[in-house]
């Protein structure tokens, strides 16, 4: 494996820190399911706790650098081409129902081109991470899309709501990016997705184009509203006829 870079190592720590306060919150949800109030007001909580302890530490190892959170919302800073991307809890309402499917996602945005991103599934202790030119990277090995040439041989994922229900094996997993770092890994063959939130797929940007995979045009300058359709080389063309009206 090649070496990782300052930034990407800050990343790291930061999430890892922010994973123990919310693999402790979620120890606790089991307890508050079977309360009538439910633990959304719980959930909520957690998510800004781990936003909180997530930013402290980005900031302190790179005080200049600017912001755009999912709860936080957008900070400009004194460096406006350096943007770190966070989604504290995603797949939050997993989260909130007790379901160990959900991840800390963190990129970071260069001179508007997405140049790493990781994503970490602290129930799991699976950490996917990818760096521009430096491959992809699973719990520290390398990771390649599938190469399956067979849509019938394939599964793909996908989640919120679709018009047309398309010919094809899906699951919807809901956690976004996830979806996007298992078909990094090549666990699903493939990902499409409407109106989705930048801290969604930030960090499965950079995976899956540097695990070998293909994405459609992301204008990463938006924030929402953006749709994407990611899977390998091998099969895009003939996902693309099957998402004809997507």
């Amino acid at each position: 494996m090649n070496s990782i870079s300052a930034n990407l190592n800050i990343m790291i720590k930061a999430s890892e820190k922010a994973s123990k306060v919310l693999i402790r919150d979620f120890g606790e949800i089991e307890k508050l399911q079977v309360s009538k109030k439910g633990p959304s007001d719980f959930v909520t909580n957690s998510d800004f706790k781990a936003e909180k302890i997530i930013i402290e530490e980005l900031k302190k190892a790179r005080p200049n650098y600017s912001f755009i959170s999912e709860e936080y919302g957008v900070e400009n800073n004194k460096d406006e081409n350096n943007t770190w991307i966070i989604d504290p809890i995603d797949g939050t309402v997993n989260f909130l129902h007790g379901i160990p499917h959900f991840a800390i996602s963190i990129a970071l945005k260069s001179n508007n081109e997405i140049v790493s991103g990781l994503i970490f599934d602290p129930i799991k202790n699976e950490m996917f991470f990818a760096e521009k030119e430096n491959g992809a990277f699973f719990n520290n090995h390398r990771i390649r899309v599938s190469k399956k040439n067979e849509l019938s041989r394939c599964l793909f994922v996908t989640g919120g709501k679709m018009k047309i229900e398309p010919e094809l094996s899906y699951r919807k997993s809901g956690c976004a990016a996830l979806d996007m770092a298992y078909v990094a890994a090549g666990r699903y063959d493939g990902y499409f997705q409407q109106s989705l939130n930048i801290w969604d797929i930030a960090a499965g940007i950079i995976l899956v184009k540097e695990a070998g995979g293909i994405l459609n045009e992301i204008d990463i300058s938006r924030n929402n509203n953006i749709n994407i359709i990611a899977s390998s080389a091998d099969i895009n063309s003939k996902l693309l006829q099957k998402l004809d009206n997507f």
